[in-house]
């Protein structure tokens, strides 16, 4: 069997390779020629797949290792009975720590208290409904923005509309699916019209879909006013990115939110185990085994007196610093140009572990607070 795999994606030889041969290709410029003898396509979210893509290959199978599917054409390839799978709620504990670790970077630089806001969350799917309740578990005011999950689930006690979230919210954080079409589109979902409608000092971080913001008019706004704090990870067109809006924000990645490692073999995984059931064959390795553990594998909690931002500050920092990213990704785009360096960090992203990978010795009062951030807990009285 012939497996075409993305270059990115990591465990690919340990799991599919144990039932095929696999090649590896440039995801942003897989091409029909390439898939002329693939029995397997094996993709992330920068690769557009649709029958047309497939049309005279032997392709029978294709996986996408991503929450989001507008990149995949379900109903074509459905209609060709091409079976394609996705991962979703595999990185969303990444993506999750990528937003703490840049709102208590963003309260850091501004000298706030995060518990003196009220934080928005667009989009309460696998990723945002993770964060609403790790936020809420910290005991900070969240409100929550889905309407198709509000309306799926009758529930419109525990949903605020976007324009009442938008006026009530000084922390906005995006992560809705990009939507073109239906009921509820999110294509420039926030407009110029709320863009403009946003209050001075309004914090916005989008980790959903970059076409979700009209980033001209955030850009104009920024511009023109800089009254807002900006945190980008996602963007439209990418990844030729607007260079001006990348340099007005205050923090700027490429795409890699839900890039730590735990996230992005879990997306592997849960190909894997797809491809398995669909090849009528036995899956012969598991996550546990090439997940390899972490280099902080555990941190001591002083027991001086802080406060509960400082606590979750030092924790989140000493194992995910976003600042590294940020920092990484603006040296890439001087010495590479925007374009390539934002693809090249991507490829080349240093090894990244999630909150949870790592024990938190500390005390039982502190046991809470260092759970809710999402560390493991250890009673350092034993």
């Amino acid at each position: 069997m012939n497996i075409i795999a993305d270059q990115n994606m990591p465990g690919i030889e340990a799991t599919f390779g144990r039932h095929g041969h696999v090649t590896r290709v440039d995801g942003r410029h897989v091409s029909r020629d390439q898939l002329l003898h693939a029995d397997v396509l094996l993709v992330r979210s920068v690769t557009q797949v649709d029958p047309a893509l497939l049309e005279g290959t032997p392709v029978r199978f294709v996986g996408s290792a991503t929450i989001g599917t507008d990149h995949l054409d379900l109903e074509g390839l459905r209609a060709a009975g091409i079976p394609a799978v996705h991962a979703p709620g595999c990185n969303a504990e990444g993506v999750v720590d990528y937003v703490l670790s840049s709102l208590l970077l963003a309260c850091q630089r501004e000298q706030c208290q995060i518990s003196d806001k009220t934080i928005g969350v667009v989009g309460a799917g696998q990723v945002g409904g993770r964060l609403v309740a790790r936020l809420e578990a910290l005991g900070l005011s969240v409100l929550a923005c889905d309407p198709p999950r509000a309306e799926r689930e009758g529930d419109t006690e525990h949903f605020v509309t976007l324009d009442e979230l938008l006026a009530r919210c000084s922390v906005i954080c995006c992560h809705m699916p990009l939507v073109r079409d239906g009921a509820h589109p999110t294509h420039h979902l926030l407009g110029a019209a709320r863009i403009e409608a946003l209050s001075p000092g309004t914090w916005l971080l989008n980790a959903g879909r970059g076409s979700c913001i009209d980033t001209a008019a955030l850009g104009a706004r920024l511009e023109r006013a800089g009254d807002l704090t900006v945190m980008l990870d996602v963007w439209e067109n990418e990844p030729d990115i607007d260079d001006a809006l990348r340099q007005r924000v205050d923090l700027a990645t490429p795409h890699i939110a839900g890039y730590s490692l735990e996230g992005r073999l879990r997306g592997t995984m849960m190909l894997y185990e797809a491809f398995t059931e669909w090849a009528g064959v036995t899956a012969e390795v598991e996550l546990a085994d090439v997940l390899a553990p972490p280099v902080v594998a555990t941190l001591g909690v002083g027991q001086a007196e802080a406060s509960p931002q400082r606590l979750w500050q030092a924790l989140s920092h000493a194992i995910f610093d976003v600042r590294r990213d940020a920092d990484l990704f603006d040296r890439y785009c001087r010495r590479l140009g925007v374009a390539t360096g934002f693809d090249r960090y991507r490829k080349e992203y240093p090894e990244r572990r999630e909150f949870g990978s790592t024990v938190a010795y500390g005390s039982r009062e502190q046991a809470d607070s260092i759970r809710a951030l999402g560390f493991q807990w250890v009673d350092d009285s034993l």
